[in-house]
C-alpha cells in the first residue's frame, strides 16, 4: 500500500518533541493521531488496511492516549507531595551535607529538577540527597 505525504506533520517532529520537555507526551499523541487519520484518508480502497493491522493502531492509540492521563496524575501527584514537603521547611534551619552553606529557609520554590530552597541571606540551595534541616 502506497501513502501520499501528510501534510501539517513534518521531519522536525521529533526534535521538537525532545525539546520541549512538560509537553512530550501531548505533542506524540497528537502526532500519533494525525499520522493514523492521515493512513485512514490516503489508503486505497481496493486493498484495504488488514483488520488486525487496525485493531494493533487502535489498541497502540489508547496506550498512547491512557500514558498521557497518566502522566498528568503523576505530575499533579509530585506537586502536590512537594508542596506538603515545603510547609515544614520554611522557617527551619537547612544545612548542606558538606556543612558550607547552613540558614533559615525563608521560601521554596518547585522545578522539574526538584525544590530548591533560598535562605535568609539569598542563598538557594536544591534540596536533595546530604541536605540536612532542624
Amino acid at each position: 500500500m502506497t501513502v501520499a505525504a501528510v501534510s501539517g506533520v513534518n521531519s522536525n517532529t521529533t526534535a521538537a518533541t525532545r525539546t520541549t520537555g512538560a509537553s512530550n507526551a501531548s505533542v506524540d499523541y497528537d502526532t500519533f493521531l494525525k499520522l493514523l487519520v492521515a493512513q485512514l484518508k490516503n489508503q486505497d480502497p481496493t486493498e484495504p488496511v488488514d483488520s488486525t493491522q487496525y485493531m494493533a493502531q487502535l489498541a497502540s492509540f489508547s496506550q498512547v492516549e491512557q500514558s498521557v492521563i497518566m502522566n498528568k496524575k503523576l505530575d499533579s501527584l509530585l506537586v502536590a507531595s512537594a508542596l506538603q514537603q515545603i510547609d515544614g521547611i520554611i522557617g527551619r534551619t537547612l544545612t548542606t551535607a558538606d556543612e558550607s552553606i547552613s540558614g533559615t529557609v525563608k521560601a521554596v520554590w518547585i522545578y522539574d529538577e526538584g525544590a530548591v530552597a533560598e535562605l535568609e541571606d539569598g542563598t538557594r540551595v536544591l534540596l536533595g540527597p546530604g541536605v540536612k534541616i532542624s
